[in-house]
């Protein structure tokens, strides 16, 4: 179940995680935020943004959306983050928007942005400080030599099935 369909209050996790929304992209827009991109800190809707000055909104949203990714569609913005990455300064990029949120994979959003960001913005985007949070050598590798974010994703599939085996002993519900 969603949290909306609990009837349960909502309580901010954290500061800049103040809706489910923000809370089901953040798993995916967090990886980028060692990057050298906004993912909206000090904006009304962290993790609902990435952008940075160097960045041309409507090209990266009108390549996301020829990605044709399941649950979300990019639409071009320009904001002004007044705290973190560009503090100040005017970025443009995009916004992104769930519109199915039962077939939307947060992760897999995150490298399809990633991928985007290789592709579109190779000299601006620096690329390795994205392995700081994605603690993946092996994808970070398959990003930089132009892997799709499917085949990234992909490639988790062995390891991802061991963490669930190990997991599962954990469980109690």
């Amino acid at each position: 179940m969603w949290l909306d369909q609990t009837n349960l209050l909502w309580v901010n996790p954290s500061p800049n995680m103040r809706s489910l929304n923000e809370a089901t992209l953040y798993p995916g827009i967090g990886l980028l935020e060692t990057t050298n991109v906004s993912v909206g800190r000090g904006t009304d809707t962290p993790f609902e943004l990435v952008g940075a000055p160097w960045i041309d909104g409507q090209q990266l949203a009108s390549y996301l959306n020829s990605q044709r990714i399941s649950g979300v569609r990019f639409v071009p913005v320009r904001f002004t983050p007044s705290t973190s990455v560009f503090k100040g300064e005017e970025c443009s990029g995009i916004n992104i928007i769930i519109t199915d949120r039962d077939r939307f994979r947060p992760v897999t959003n995150g490298v399809e942005i990633a991928v985007a960001l290789r592709k579109l913005y190779r000299s601006q985007w620096k690329v390795d400080s994205y392995l700081r949070l994605l603690v993946n050598t092996d994808a970070l590798e398959r990003l930089k030599r132009g892997d799709s974010a499917v085949d990234i994703v992909r490639s988790w599939g062995n390891s991802l099935e061991e963490f669930r085996k190990a997991r599962a002993r954990a469980l109690i519900y």
